[in-house]
């Protein structure tokens, strides 16, 4: 049967490792940190001599994720203004020309290093457009070599970095040497992930509210690549590209950068739940922004709800009532019965996508308490990575899962049933 989920597209093994990250912190951090209210391109001029963070301290950045129960992290390596945080040889531009550390400091360094002392995976986010580099729309080969010996400088001189994130704004109606580009980065680093450009190993969701749609397929044949922009970026080819969202932790915020105008608007943990459900729960990675302010600290307010967001997830998900090996499988249906009647309201599925994606819809069925009657309470379409099923607290005797249509065999790695709800009430 021929579906939009061909299940001879099939991930690489770098790719099911990153859909089992899912949840990651983004860290906005550079010279506009240091310009209250600059915006996405704005034309006011900065300069590096603003640029001191004199408490910066990364590995306070990856400890909060880690208390999160975050996997990987994302920081701008160069975000549009241009600005590296970094000493490139390739620009007057950078923190060597600030007076932090009298020009001697790293941010990458000091946070990739970071990462590495506390097991998260470090991602570095580049920006293709430069608002630094005058000859950008002057001289396409010359921005090209530019590209091409900043990437070198920060895959070749920081160890192993696992993915590396290529924002489209600004690069609406530019044409990069994306073969020599893409060359350079799989030569230094063939094990690199790549975000959305180029050669992609996953793919935007296409908005920046941390939102993935349903059906949420990881089988794509273009992806978004730009906020500015309806067009999408065209492969010309079928690809299993996984989906991550994006998205603030404060909400609305007109900055991804530290603002002192937004506190009031950091996420309450009722909200980032929410955005939880609708990412990873829809199988997408959740890449949350904080930007750390201008001591070079992640906010305190941030950084609290952070934690108790983590806090919430392993509440919720951390102690199932039954897990895979507690059903039994009978044709493309998952069985279980419980030794006593319980209050259930999330069955969480993950669909073994080692041979591609198979499940193209599935329904979850109780048996009632009382009557032992089989009743359907939720209909899906894909499971992906993860499908998050919430519903209203039931008293169930036992859960049945069916794939109700399929492209082959499907087959499930996880399968659990929770409750959320007020542990103090009776089962």
């Amino acid at each position: 049967m021929t579906t939009e989920t061909n299940p001879r597209v099939v991930p690489t093994a770098k790719q099911l490792a990153f859909q089992d990250w899912e949840f990651g912190l983004f860290l906005h951090f550079g010279l506009r940190t240091f310009y209250e209210g600059y915006a996405d391109f704005d034309e006011r001029p900065m300069t590096p001599e603003a640029f001191n963070p004199v408490r910066l301290d990364c590995e306070q950045w990856i400890r909060a994720a880690k208390v999160a129960g975050m996997t990987y992290a994302v920081l701008t390596a160069k975000h549009h203004d241009g600005f590296s945080n970094w000493p490139s040889k390739y620009s007057r531009f950078t923190v060597a020309a600030s007076p932090w550390k009298d020009g001697r400091g790293d941010v990458v360094r000091e946070y990739v290093d970071a990462c590495r002392k506390h097991g998260l995976k470090a991602g570095l986010y580049y920006s293709p457009f430069d608002g630094s580099a005058d000859f950008y729309t002057q001289d396409a080969k010359a921005y090209d070599d530019y590209f091409v010996n900043q990437i070198t400088e920060l895959l070749s001189g920081y160890g192993d970095i696992d993915i590396l994130w290529f924002d489209g704004c600004g690069s609406e109606d530019h044409t990069y040497d994306w073969n020599r580009i893409i060359g350079t980065i799989r030569g230094l680093q063939p094990d690199i992930l790549i975000f959305n450009m180029g050669d992609p190993d996953f793919r935007w969701i296409g908005n920046e509210d941390g939102i993935a749609p349903v059906p949420c397929w990881n089988v794509a044949d273009s992806a978004d690549f730009s906020i500015y922009t309806e067009e999408k970026e065209r492969f010309g080819e079928r690809l299993w590209l996984p989906a991550e969202c994006d998205v603030q932790m404060r909400a609305n915020g007109k900055s991804w950068f530290y603002s002192d105008e937004d506190e009031h608007l950091v996420k309450s943990v009722d909200e980032l739940m929410g955005l939880y459900y609708l990412s990873v729960g829809r199988g997408a990675n959740l890449l949350l922004n904080i930007g750390p302010n201008r001591e070079g600290l992640l906010p305190a307010k941030d950084t609290a709800h952070l934690a108790r967001f983590g806090e919430e997830i392993r509440r919720r998900f951390g102690s199932p009532l039954a897990t895979l090996a507690d059903f039994a499988r009978q044709g493309r249906q998952w069985r279980y019965v419980a030794a006593e009647s319980r209050l259930i309201d999330h069955i969480v599925l993950q669909e073994d996508l080692t041979d591609g994606e198979r499940a193209l819809a599935f329904t979850v069925s109780i048996v009632s308490a009382k009557s032992r009657r089989t009743v359907a309470v939720y209909e899906g379409r894909n499971i992906g990575h993860k499908a998050i099923v919430r519903i209203p607290a039931v008293k169930a005797a036992g859960v049945i899962v069916e794939v109700t249509s399929s492209d082959g065999e499907p087959s499930l790695r996880g399968l659990s049933i929770h409750y959320a709800g007020d542990p103090s009430l009776p089962f």
